[in-house]
């Protein structure tokens, strides 16, 4: 099971009641500087937009690969270990909206970790140290340390 927090809502769906949960600010802020980090070449400046600008905790020498989506309305919910890679094309969200309600978890990711390319890792989910996530994966339940995991749902390898 996820850790996620659940916040109920009345009347439409919780997307469209989004602005009551993030600052129309904060969302345009981080998207702007979301897309430049997922076309940005440098690592050590996209570390420090995560960093210094979303508030996402980043270990040394983590490598976030060319296209990565971090979750734009909570990035500071986001920390991922050091010597890390997050492949090509991840998504990583933090919150979900759903009809009736909407949730928020923190992603936690260790160190030594390898996510492959196009894995989508939903919120309240941690990746212990060590862990091989295939790509591909979508990451709904916590992965233990050292574990080779992929697919959809995902399975031990």
């Amino acid at each position: 099971m996820r850790n996620v927090e659940r916040y109920p809502v009345e009347g439409p769906n919780a997307l469209w009641q989004m602005y009551r949960t993030v600052s129309r600010f904060k969302a345009v802020r981080n998207f702007i500087f979301i897309q430049i980090s997922r076309y940005c070449p440098s690592l050590p400046v996209k570390n420090w937009i995560y960093r210094r600008v979303l508030g996402m905790k980043v270990g040394k020498h983590t490598a976030f690969a060319l296209m990565v989506m971090v979750d734009v309305f909570f990035p500071e919910r986001i920390t991922v270990g050091d010597n890390s890679i997050i492949g090509y094309n991840t998504t990583m969200l933090t919150h979900e909206y759903l009809i009736k309600e909407y949730r928020l978890g923190d992603i936690r990711i260790g160190s030594n970790v390898m996510i492959g390319a196009n894995v989508t890792i939903l919120p309240g989910v941690t990746i212990g140290d060590g862990a091989v996530v295939a790509a591909g994966s979508v990451v709904h339940k916590d992965v233990a340390p050292g574990a080779r995991v992929g697919g959809n749902p995902l399975k031990d390898l």
